[in-house]
């Protein structure tokens, strides 16, 4: 399991699941608990939706998304298939996509707070 933290974890869950396609694991308003996971790895890493409070993580989460950094990384089998779904769905990109040698990628906002990259990598044969 690893975790990203965000302003209202039951509003992001909505966004995480409905907007974003992943799957529900565990789900509970009233503990302030969600955790979601990937359709295609429903047994894979889980996501915590962590509630950020007025702690250390609002400062860090604040100076990172103000850097231009993406707090988590997903891979993507056909990125720009993906891109143009969740565009469908609202989401909003930050840049065209970028080609390093490796693959190809671009950042999206989480509207929580966070800026996530996709990724997609060459296939090495």
């Amino acid at each position: 399991m690893t975790s990203i933290f965000v302003d209202d974890p039951i509003k992001a869950h909505k966004y995480y699941t409905e907007v974003l396609g992943f799957l529900s694991k565990d789900f509970n308003t009233d503990a302030q608990i969600a955790v979601v996971v990937s359709p295609e790895d429903p047994d894979g890493t889980s996501l915590l939706l962590e509630p950020r409070g007025d702690s250390f993580a609002k400062d860090y989460q604040e100076k990172v998304y103000k850097s231009g950094l993406p707090v988590m990384v997903f891979e993507a089998k056909n990125l720009v298939e993906e891109i143009y779904k969740l565009k469908a769905h609202g989401v909003k990109f930050r840049d065209d996509l970028a080609k390093p040698e490796w693959g190809i990628q671009n950042l999206f906002e989480d509207t929580y707070g966070n800026l996530i990259m996709l990724q997609e990598s060459n296939k090495r044969k």
